[in-house]
């Protein structure tokens, strides 16, 4: 495995505070991800369902867990069902987890081959009331496919159709968004990789480079350290293309005088970075650029002092919109008449920032966490405003993310160079 395990420690806490939140004579069932076909015999590479993931730190298509912490036998009460490993297997795509690694990896002592599970499964539902499925209820998600999880969840529901169901998730979202010691340290992983790689292309950007050259820099570098590649797909748009929020072509030539937008984050461990930075093609930003860098600067370092425990996640963002608010009209982008005169649900503001400032970040790039609830230490967010000027080919963003503690918040990304000066010195230097 090319990145460092966390210990099964952490994953038997994880399954212990779950399972204080289940019902009485409840069981619990997560599955892995498919691995999903392209085309002929084409796959996309696995990429694990993050909730099992973080219950058990298994990396392993084919992978169960049932959880039933009323069970008469306790040898019943957690169990782990994985791919039978053998020779042939071994041959073709490598070995999977014996039963001593996978007790050894999650903490787990009944380890099972999945094909068993249905057996035991059915044995076990004779002595519960009640049947926890999981589900994708991210306010973000889009699924025009059936995931494996959906695909068990109905056969479930249609085998067991007596037994009372509870969803898992609202309890995940809440324990998934407190991130332990253990998964801040992979989390600043990720953000050092992230790091490497931009002082990487800082070296490299000049005049006539394409996106997609810096794109190349940022995954060299991120698989030299142990990441296997970008967190998400990677936004790198030179002049007018950084004024599309969600640009992925990372197609065109990097023109002097220009500014380059560079939203990318490594990852590692399954752990994501969310970075964010801008940088002058020719080396130099003009007056212009810089006027409007630095009023992006401002609202961020404005806002990561607003977020504490305690605040509400829909006061920070009214609050961070008033500081944007005066950075506008001291840039000339807006007028005291537009704010005045602003429609409460659109605010002048949002011409020129239309997206939100902050999301939660971990396992997923936007991570599970209840928006209602107030912020907690342990939480960690980014902290991403920007100005987008599409009738001056400008577009700035600065994104860093940061964990919130008890009495502030640590910058995971506060060693990667953002003032302009900073940017500046390293390129050219």
């Amino acid at each position: 495995m090319r990145y460092q395990s966390l210990s099964s420690d952490l994953y038997k806490r994880n399954r212990a505070n779950f399972m204080a939140q289940m019902k009485p004579r409840s069981i619990a069932v997560f599955f892995s991800n498919d691995i999903y076909p392209t085309s002929a015999d084409g796959t996309l590479p696995f990429k694990q369902a993050s909730d099992i993931l973080w219950l058990t730190g298994v990396d392993q298509e084919n992978t169960i867990l049932v959880l039933f912490p009323d069970a008469h036998n306790p040898a019943d009460r957690e169990i782990l069902f994985s791919t039978e490993t053998n020779e042939e297997l071994a041959i073709w795509e490598g070995a999977k987890l014996d039963k001593k690694q996978a007790t050894e990896a999650t903490g787990i002592t009944n380890i099972q081959w999945t094909p068993g599970f249905e057996r035991t499964f059915h044995r076990l539902m004779a002595e519960a009331e009640a049947l926890y499925l999981n589900d994708n209820p991210h306010a973000r998600a889009k699924i025009t496919v059936e995931t494996r999880t959906a695909r068990e969840n109905a056969a479930l529901r249609q085998k067991y159709p007596n037994y009372e169901i509870e969803r898992s998730a609202p309890i995940l979202f809440s324990l998934r968004a407190i991130k332990s010691q253990e998964e801040v340290e992979q989390m600043q992983r990720a953000c050092d990789i992230t790091k490497a790689g931009f002082e990487r292309v800082l070296q490299f950007v000049k005049p006539g480079v394409t996106e997609y050259e810096i794109e190349a820099e940022f995954m060299h570098e991120f698989l030299r350290r142990g990441s296997r590649g970008f967190a998400y797909t990677p936004i790198i748009g030179s002049g007018f293309n950084a004024c599309v929020l969600h640009y992925i072509e990372n197609s065109d030539e990097c023109k002097a005088g220009d500014v380059i937008l560079m939203d990318v984050g490594a990852e590692y461990g399954n752990y994501a970075a969310d970075m964010t930075r801008c940088v002058p093609v020719s080396g130099k930003f003009n007056d212009r650029q810089r006027a409007v860098y630095n009023a992006v600067l401002s609202v961020m370092r404005g806002a990561m002092q607003l977020l504490r425990p305690g605040v509400s996640l829909h006061e920070y963002h009214i609050q961070v919109g008033e500081l944007m608010t005066k950075e506008l009209l001291g840039l000339g982008l807006i007028t005291a008449e537009d704010v005045a005169n602003e429609n409460p649900a659109w605010p002048a503001y949002k011409r020129y920032f239309m997206h939100g400032t902050s999301h939660f970040i971990g396992l997923d790039v936007h991570d599970v966490g209840h928006w209602h609830e107030p912020i907690q230490a342990g939480h960690v967010f980014t902290v991403e405003p920007g100005i987008y000027i599409r009738e001056e080919n400008l577009g700035i963003r600065l994104e860093n993310d940061i964990l919130i503690t008890e009495d502030g918040f640590v910058d995971l990304m506060g060693h990667i160079p953002l003032e302009a000066d900073d940017i500046e010195a390293m390129m050219v230097g």
